[in-house]
This record gives C-alpha cells, sequence and structure tokens, in this order.
C-alpha cells in the first residue's frame, strides 16, 4: 500500500483542530523529552536516550543484547547507538563482546558499574516521569494515550522487507 501523497493532486491541510492537536503533540513530547533530559543529566550525567540503553540492557537475558536488537528496541540508527555505547563505555558502563557465531556482530553487555548507576537513577527518573505524565492523567486518559501511540507506533513500524527504519540504517 503506497501511503506517498500524490503530487499531482492537492494538498491534503491539516484543519484547525487537527493543526491543534498536532502542535499540541509536538509542544507535549518536547517539553517532556527535554525534561526527562534535563532530570538524567544532573542526577546522573546522561541523556535519556542512554538511560534508556541501559534499562534495555538490564532488563535483557544476561544483561546482554546484540548490537542490533539495542538498535532496534532504542529506535535508533546504528551509527547513533555505536556513538551511544562508545560514551557508555568509555564510562564503564556497558562493554561490548564479540558474537561467537557471527564475526560481524557484537554484543552491548551492562557491566556491574552501569546497573549500579541503572539502580541509583532508576527512583528519580521514575518520579520525574509520574509528575511529568501519569499524575497529570486521569486512569481513562492514561489507557486512551496508551491505545493511541500503540496504534501510531504500528502504523510507522511496518513490517514489509526494505522499510525504511532507523534501526536498519
Amino acid at each position: 500500500m503506497n501511503t506517498a501523497p500524490d503530487s499531482a493532486a492537492r494538498p491534503r491541510w491539516l484543519t484547525d483542530e487537527e493543526q491543534r492537536v498536532w502542535r499540541a503533540y509536538l509542544h507535549a513530547t518536547t517539553l517532556l523529552e527535554d525534561h526527562l533530559d534535563r532530570q538524567l543529566q544532573r542526577d546522573a550525567g546522561m541523556p535519556h536516550i542512554y538511560y534508556g540503553l541501559l534499562v534495555g540492557l538490564a532488563e535483557a537475558p544476561r544483561r546482554r543484547l546484540r548490537m542490533t536488537e539495542l538498535a532496534m528496541q532504542a529506535k535508533i540508527t546504528r551509527s547513533r547507538l555505536s556513538h551511544a555505547i562508545a560514551r557508555l563505555e568509555k564510562n564503564g558502563w556497558v562493554r561490548r563482546e564479540d558474537c561467537s557465531s557471527d564475526k560481524r556482530g557484537q554484543f552491548a553487555v551492562l557491566t556491574e558499574e552501569g546497573a549500579e548507576v541503572l539502580r541509583r537513577t532508576a527512583p528519580g527518573h521514575v518520579a520525574a516521569v509520574r509528575q511529568a505524565m501519569f499524575e497529570r492523567l486521569s486512569p481513562e486518559q492514561q489507557k486512551a494515550l496508551g491505545e493511541i501511540m500503540e496504534i501510531v507506533a504500528e502504523g510507522l513500524q511496518p513490517n514489509e522487507a526494505g522499510a525504511d527504519l532507523p534501526w536498519l540504517r
């Protein structure tokens, strides 16, 4: 199914209400990401994306994931992941291991020091998320927001071969 706009057709502009919703979404997500980045920089000296990588590794079996799997979980390019892992390695929070079954593959492994940073940082981060988002929404709004974001994510993450997704770049 081709969802690209037909260049010969007239643009289907957003309605005033769609424009309001879109701008509110952009405003809120930009402010939320900045809020969480500032909290994590203050408390742990790391950006939000690095925290997410540490969490992904902490939740993985043996606290390790293939780099490609970690990029997919984080929804980032392999290049951005490689740069982030290099910084986390420099801090002693992650190490890389070669994959014995695939000479080109590597694992990212959460170190004990990285796990300790995560243990110390998680309570403040959860409090920041709760304060910024969940305490402002009713249970019904939380449920609706979750359902809406799942629908949007499913539409943006096609399963067909050749899909242009960040972790495949």
